[in-house]
């Protein structure tokens, strides 16, 4: 029953690919698995469990400018645009909002297909109404 919600969001915090995986599962694998589908944007935002240099490189070939800070073990640190960087709070609200909806906050739901149809509407309901 522990799931993990992987987003894209847009620069006004809404959701725009959505995906349901396993809690273990690491948030650059999550990414991996949605980076075809990326739209064409200039920068992306991710906290530091985005931090691989695969997923950098990746994004890069698609013209996108990654800001994501290093990770605490990271032998050289890179640098990000710490003030493009403060606008990642779009994106907390953004799952702070979904889980208003006490259905997808405590997941009531077996199923994961039904769990994200839950959470669909929300984002629908909340975000695009």
């Amino acid at each position: 029953m522990n799931s993990k919600l992987h987003a894209v969001c847009d620069g006004r915090g809404r959701p725009l690919i959505m995906l349901l995986s396993e809690g273990q599962m690491s948030d650059y694998k999550g990414a991996a698995l949605m980076i075809d589908a990326f739209p064409k944007v200039k920068a992306l935002l991710g906290d530091k469990g985005y931090d691989a240099d695969w997923f950098r490189q990746a994004l890069s070939e698609r013209g996108i400018t990654p800001c994501i800070p290093s990770k605490v073990n990271r032998k050289a640190q890179i640098d990000y645009d710490k003030t493009l960087y403060r606008q990642r709070h779009k994106i907390e609200n953004m799952f702070g909002r979904l889980k208003d909806w006490r259905r997808v906050h405590t997941r009531y739901d077996r199923c994961a297909h039904t769990f994200m149809s839950a959470i669909c509407i929300a984002a629908t309901v909340i975000f695009w109404l």
